[in-house]
């Protein structure tokens, strides 16, 4: 569904990780992954138009909003749009909370290695490194 949004194809897509709610919340285990997408020549990205089509996929597939931050059968987030910096209206990009989440970047390293944040001017990986310990792990190793 993700190749088929209007000006955008699938460029990349990480491995599944499984991790624990963040926050801890009492939810079942979360499964995570980074999709890169790439817009197709002469298009650009308004990131709320983005987050319009994102949401329609997430219905499509189920999703009913209920209480915030409870279990859902899809939750797809914008982290980031090349080197955008918007903090308002939403979507803020890049994600706000994306630095602090091993959930985020563990996938976002396997999609793109060499992405660099654009407000704190460090790679995923460096990023993930810094972070405490979180409880995540890969479903599918790479071979």
């Amino acid at each position: 569904m993700l190749d088929q949004l209007h000006g955008m194809r699938l460029a990349g897509l990480s491995r599944w990780f499984e991790s624990a709610p963040v926050p801890p919340s009492g939810q079942p285990s979360y499964v995570n992954a980074v999709a890169s997408l790439r817009t197709d020549p002469g298009e650009t990205v308004d990131p709320a138009v983005l987050l319009a089509r994102l949401m329609a996929v997430e219905t499509a597939c189920g999703r009913q909003r209920g209480t915030p931050n409870a279990a859902r059968t899809l939750d797809l987030d914008i982290i980031a749009i090349g080197d955008l910096v918007r903090a308002a209206p939403d979507p803020i990009v890049p994600h706000p909370r994306a630095h602090l989440r091993a959930f985020v970047l563990a996938p976002l390293v396997d999609v793109a290695p060499d992405w660099m944040h654009p407000l704190l001017g460090r790679t995923a990986a460096a990023l993930l490194a810094d972070l405490p310990p979180q409880d995540i792990r890969p479903l599918v190793t790479i071979l």
